[in-house]
């Protein structure tokens, strides 16, 4: 285990009280949990560090939990024991109204954010999920399960540590590391220990407890396997948020704009014995369970925070940043594009007018969401927000779903808008709902802020990726009426795409009954044949808008290396497998020329260029090593 995260653990009796109630065996689990004794504790300083400002290409630092000397105890010293059990613990919850506190402005990993979303991020950390979950047992068979805001949860660990000691708290990802703390939890060969092995191996989490007594013996027991270390350091390092997570409280606003925030226990040394009467009632009440004097003291306490240093206290910020917490616009907005999407591929079987009507009514309602999630983190992290993983896909799908949109109105084939739907609703249920890196707002690597040319060049790149995603769509219902005639016979499965491009029952065909786009298929059925070449027209616009886009999205970048790097190019792996791309897309342009089977043809590449891109985008930034590593 490296040297600093040890002392994360062993600094904890001096830098805080939470480790300290780790380490008493006085403490017992207020519900059915293992009673663990922890490990022994040493003595070490935490050091105290402010976040830098990242040099060249480098990653911006991150420091969840900042570090700081002395005891801080803004609430007052932590209870031994807690008062509460699960079932007064949720009444509680419910009882406290947290509305006042969510958009307080504070410091923290090097931006100014609203409590809000510094909870849901320390949450998030440490339980692996948006909220903490808990179960009330009422009787042997009666379980219910609980979620707490992250607001509470995280107000609630700094105020009454001792209630999580041996709560499943700390998330661990790698499934043989959480069978290997519970084997050491939960050591006897017994019916009753197998039940409780299984049951917390089900939770996913372990209790800070368990990473105090364990985390020393483990890792030295799997010192040669790196997925164990980097397991226990992870764990490590979210069980710091819960130990240290009170140091987080940069609630006050700098004496001027070249100081820093202050921490909310410095509230007598700045004179504001409001804001610390205010703090203490707040710990009291909430340790007692009186969630009237809580409220009051939380009002009192979001009151009195804006007017210190008022001049440099956030303002309308607080308010579009909570909106954009709270509304989830991309969730909501990958659910209102498969709506749409759906919609437009019923219209297509049945050519009825008013699932086309809904269908696009509901494409520019998700555009709309997917657009104001897109503006507010722009205006929140004031920056354009492009510039990781998450923010380049949001981004991405957001310019294509537009360019699908305005062809789709140009020329009249609902078969763009379709494909708009299915990339929007693709691309953002990805960035939302998997492990991609950067949804959490922010600091940018300095490399990026270096010249406006990196606006045009990564839109512009994103935009081509866009509209090779929008091209693979239409390739695929290409490829799908063409194999489908074949399955299912001629006659019965092109009605499905002539209402897509816009033919039949449904309106005029913008391709044309003579636009074949080289298309050969036999012409026993000429309804087969027009809606084969329209879905080849279709493909054929959008990509070769992505081959040009491209290209001159790789002129743009390589303008911009030799204004920030000093040369035009260095093949760099981005740079590399970005001409690959163009490469491959210049062979599906061109390739038409001496092809019999031209669309059939075109549609096939067109689905191996997005497999090409998916890798340019994806696997180049994760897995080769360069000068794009922010990306």
């Amino acid at each position: 285990m490296s040297m600093f995260n040890r002392l994360l653990v062993v600094a904890a009796c001096m830098v805080g009280f939470v480790p300290g109630l780790i380490a008493q065996d006085a403490i017992e689990p207020h519900s059915a949990r293992p009673t663990l004794d922890a490990a022994q504790a040493g003595q070490a300083a935490a050091p105290s560090a402010v976040p830098q400002a990242p040099a060249g290409n480098a990653h911006p630092a991150q420091e969840i939990v900042r570090r700081t000397e002395g005891q801080v105890a803004p609430f007052g010293p932590p209870q031994p024991r807690s008062n509460f059990d699960a079932e007064s613990k949720s009444a509680f919850a419910d009882a406290v109204d947290l509305a006042p506190l969510r958009d307080l402005a504070v410091l923290h990993n090097g931006r100014v954010k609203i409590l809000d979303t510094m909870a849901s991020e320390m949450v998030s950390g440490l339980t692996g999920r948006s909220d903490f979950v808990d179960f009330i047992q009422h009787s042997e068979t009666d379980i219910e399960k609980v979620g707490y805001d992250p607001v509470f949860t995280m107000l609630d660990m700094i105020i009454d540590p001792a209630f999580y000691v041996r709560e499943p708290v700390v998330h661990i990802e790698y499934l043989p590391l959480r069978e290997a703390y519970l084997a050491m939890a939960f050591p006897e060969d017994t019916p009753e220990d197998a039940d409780a092995r299984l049951r917390w191996k089900k939770l996913t989490r372990i209790s800070p407890a368990m990473i105090e007594a364990f985390s020393t013996d483990l890792f030295n027991q799997h010192a040669g396997s790196a997925p164990y270390r980097e397991g226990i350091q992870k764990a490590e390092r979210a069980n710091a948020l819960f130990l240290y997570g009170v140091n987080n409280l940069l609630l006050i606003a700098p004496d001027s704009s070249t100081d820093t925030w202050h921490h909310i226990a410095e509230a007598s040394m700045l004179g504001s014995p409001e804001l610390l009467e205010a703090s203490r009632d707040l710990g009291a009440a909430w340790r007692a369970g009186d969630a009237d004097v809580a409220n009051a003291a939380i009002a009192s306490l979001a009151q009195v925070l804006p007017t210190i240093n008022s001049d440099l206290y956030p303002t309308t910020s607080r308010s579009l940043e909570l909106a954009y917490n709270r509304t989830n616009t991309f969730e909501w907005g990958y659910w209102v594009y498969f709506f749409s999407l759906l919609a437009l591929v019923l219209a297509f079987g049945t050519g009825r007018r008013w699932l086309i009507v809904t269908g696009n009514v509901l494409l520019i309602a998700a555009l709309g969401l997917h657009a104001f999630g897109f503006v507010a983190r722009c205006l929140i992290a004031e920056r354009f927000a492009i510039q990781n993983q998450f923010e380049s896909m949001t981004g991405l799908s957001l310019f294509a779903a537009l360019v699908g949109l305005a062809i789709m109105i140009v020329r009249k084939q609902w078969l763009f808008g379709a494909a708009a739907a299915a990339c929007g609703f693709l691309v953002l249920i990805t960035a939302t709902e998997a492990p991609i890196p950067g949804k959490d707002i922010g600091r940018e690597a300095a490399i990026l802020n270096t010249s406006v040319l990196l606006k045009y060049h990564v839109t512009t790149v994103l935009t081509s990726y866009g509209l090779i995603t929008l091209g693979f769509v239409c390739s695929v219902f290409y490829l799908a009426t063409h194999y489908g005639a074949k399955v299912f016979g001629k006659q019965e499965t092109p009605s499905l795409a002539v209402a897509a491009v816009g033919g039949g029952a449904v309106g005029g065909v913008g391709g044309a009954a003579g636009t074949r786009g080289g298309n050969t298929e036999p012409e026993d059925t000429p309804t087969l044949a027009r809606t084969l070449g329209d879905l080849d027209t279709a493909q054929m616009i959008i990509l070769q808008l992505a081959f040009w886009t491209l290209g001159v999205g790789i002129l743009l970048g390589a303008w911009w290396a030799d204004h920030s790097w000093g040369r035009w190019w260095a093949f760099d792996p981005k740079e590399t497998w970005a001409l690959i791309t163009w490469i491959v897309y210049l062979i599906v342009i061109h390739v038409r020329v001496g092809t019999r089977n031209k669309a059939f043809v075109t549609a096939w590449l067109s689905v191996a260029g997005f497999i090409v891109m998916l890798w340019t985008y994806f696997g180049v930034n994760l897995l080769l090593p360069g000068l794009h590593a922010y990306a």
